[in-house]
């Protein structure tokens, strides 16, 4: 069964909100030695994979400063790699990448 884009959609957005969340009051020594926290960011982030994966390709093109391919990588290097994920990984991909993928997908789905 195929999906429609804005279930996708929404799922991202979903995922970020719960990470905005879960991460507020952090810094990083926090995160880093809060197994809670991390474990609940990447499965967030697995979410966000997973669910981009889904979005047509026409939408993700309109957004090319967006790095669909490694957000969609993200995913596998969580469930295969689990035992070498670093936090500092983690912290920098919720410090620099999670705010311009938000506002790429709150363009799509404005679009639709």
């Amino acid at each position: 069964m195929v999906k429609n884009t804005s279930v996708y959609i929404e799922h991202i957005l979903e995922a970020i909100a719960n990470i905005e969340a879960d991460m507020q009051g952090l810094d990083f020594e926090s995160f880093r030695n809060d197994r809670r926290a991390r474990q609940l960011l990447e499965r967030n982030l697995e979410i966000i994979s997973e669910a981009s994966r889904g979005l047509p390709q026409e939408f993700k093109d309109k957004e090319p400063d967006i790095p669909w391919k490694a957000i969609a990588g993200i995913g596998n290097v969580l469930r295969h790699d689990y035992h070498s994920t670093y936090p500092v990984v983690l912290w920098e991909t919720v410090e620099k990448d999670l705010k311009p993928l938000k506002v790429a997908v709150e363009r799509i789905r404005a679009s639709l």
